[in-house]
């Protein structure tokens, strides 16, 4: 099995001792550094100190619900380029919805199958902590600019506060103009083939985006998808 970067850091976030005595064995021979938290107030904490490149972190905790505590995390520019899978025993849809609009990279449903758990560590770690594909890759379509390489994004001036997910997404869509792409060829293109998100999980994001920049940008196409464009009609 490739294993990861020794380098990256992964936050453990959960109310049950067993869970994370487990998570933590496994991990700790892939050669990651490991930081460790009980519950959602726990996690933001360590996570100003720790500087996880992924948490991983379950939903029903004490103190702070892991989903209240990803949307303050995420909340913070600091944390925008930080990746959250939540391991989790809900598996029922709308709180995997919820889950991806507190800014989830990943969502898996317990009971863990660890060799499956630790594939998908790596894949997103590789994929997402990544070097962006070119240099100098400035996007500028009207009052919106988008910097590939410092993921960096301003519309009229102003900064704009998009996680990781989201800036990759209106990437992706401003690089190809006045196409439709359809849900499942967004997943595929952005969250890539190996990670399992419902299709909701695209309008959520849309959703996102729109309310930080006109929502003539990115039109939807009613039973086909969605489109970029500067046309404001």
């Amino acid at each position: 099995m490739a294993t990861a970067s020794p380098a990256y850091k992964i936050l453990l976030v959960d109310d049950d001792a067993d869970i994370l005595e487990l998570l933590e064995y496994n991990l700790l021979k892939e050669n990651f550094l490991l930081a460790k938290a009980t519950n959602g107030k726990e996690a933001i904490a360590t996570a100003k100190s720790f500087q996880p490149h992924l948490i991983i972190m379950d939903v029903m905790m004490p103190e702070m619900d892991g989903i209240e505590a990803a949307r303050q995390i995420k909340s913070n520019p600091e944390f925008k380029n930080t990746l959250i899978l939540f391991l989790t025993a809900r598996g029922e849809e709308y709180t995997e919805i919820a889950a991806f609009e507190s800014g989830a990279t990943d969502y898996v449903v317990k009971p863990i199958k660890l060799r499956a758990l630790i594939s998908r560590i790596n894949a997103l770690l590789t994929r997402e902590v990544a070097v962006p594909e070119s240099k100098n890759d400035v996007i500028s379509i009207g009052d919106l600019v988008i910097d590939r390489v410092q993921y960096a994004a301003t519309f009229q001036g102003r900064a704009l506060i998009l996680p990781k997910k989201e800036f990759e997404l209106l990437s992706f869509l401003a690089k190809n103009p006045n196409k439709v792409f359809n849900r499942d060829e967004l997943l595929e293109k952005v969250w890539g083939s190996d990670v399992f998100v419902v299709e909701r999980t695209v309008d959520v994001h849309i959703r996102k985006l729109r309310e930080k920049i006109p929502e003539y940008y990115i039109k939807t196409l009613k039973g086909v998808g969605y489109l970029f464009s500067i046309d404001k009609a």
